[in-house]
């Protein structure tokens, strides 16, 4: 019964936790859009970015635009990351129109350099925290992991080959200049969004100790559907070097799992011993080749 309520706890402040994250992204996310980058007709990259590139040259509103534009990354999402995943990113892809419906935002500067800098600051800022809450505002990078595996490229490749065309599209429709700034908005969203959800990497190696390891294994294997590999060591402790054998767990995943690999090794071992590391890219495997 005691570990029980401990259980339940846990999931309560996990809750918690997510729905601050995700109300706290979307807010930032709205504030950066209609304080900054609408009044001066910026853009950034990714889904976002093409949300704002059409607004800008139709009659289409914004928050109509993240919603059509999102929901085949949604659906993706749910193939290649889960349901779980998919749910939370479309609350907040929905949370996001909402609040740009019903909540006004004053532009705060005219100043060009000044909107794409904390335009894209606030952005990268809601993207960040909305992935610390377990989804997304930008489903791009869904995409992109999709076509790693797919095609064998890596993630980074393939987003930056997306906000290419993304700019490029923007040069055309409104100017050079515009697509310029919109450059500098995207590195600031790029760069405050890695330090918001910091140590996150493309991909991540993760080796774990556990006297639980057969079953933290099946898990990796059947929940994240992610190759491993089990090395036998032997570990030393204590005054007198007491020697202890057992397996270590090593595996490679993308950033968007690591929570939920955190939070499922916490219910098999909580006392789990967990070193991650990051990887700038990977190489076949089954990072890449997993069939979808």
């Amino acid at each position: 019964m005691k570990l029980g309520r401990e259980e339940q706890r846990a999931n309560i402040k996990l809750v918690v936790m997510d729905t601050f994250f995700l109300i706290s992204g979307i807010v930032l996310a709205a504030f950066a859009l209609e304080s900054f980058l609408l009044p001066n007709k910026f853009i950034d990259g990714g889904a976002t970015g093409i949300s704002l590139l059409i607004a800008e040259t139709s009659q289409i509103p914004l928050y109509l635009l993240i919603i059509m534009v999102n929901i085949p990354f949604i659906v993706l999402g749910y193939k290649v990351i889960g349901k779980l995943f998919a749910l939370k990113t479309a609350i907040a892809i929905l949370g996001l129109a909402l609040v740009l419906v019903f909540i006004d935002f004053p532009e705060i500067t005219k100043d060009k350099l000044l909107v794409a800098v904390f335009g894209g600051f606030f952005l990268g800022a809601g993207i960040g925290l909305s992935v610390r809450g377990g989804g997304v505002l930008d489903g791009t990078e869904v995409l992109a992991i999709y076509l790693s595996r797919k095609l064998g490229t890596t993630i980074g490749d393939i987003i930056i080959l997306i906000n290419i065309l993304v700019f490029l599209g923007a040069a055309y429709l409104l100017s050079i200049e515009t697509a310029l700034y919109s450059l500098l908005t995207y590195l600031a969203a790029s760069k405050t969004l890695d330090f918001v959800i910091e140590g996150i990497e493309e991909y991540t190696g993760v080796t774990i100790v556990s006297d639980e390891s057969e079953e933290i294994r099946l898990m990796i294997i059947e929940k994240l559907g992610r190759g491993l590999t089990l090395y036998k060591a032997k570990g030393g402790y204590g005054k007198h070097g007491k020697h202890t054998e057992y397996d270590v767990i090593y595996t490679v995943i993308t950033r968007l799992e690591i929570r939920r690999l955190n939070i499922e090794i916490n219910k098999i071992d909580p006392k789990a011993f967990v070193v991650m590391g990051k990887i700038n890219d990977t190489r076949g495997g089954m990072i890449k080749k997993r069939s979808l």
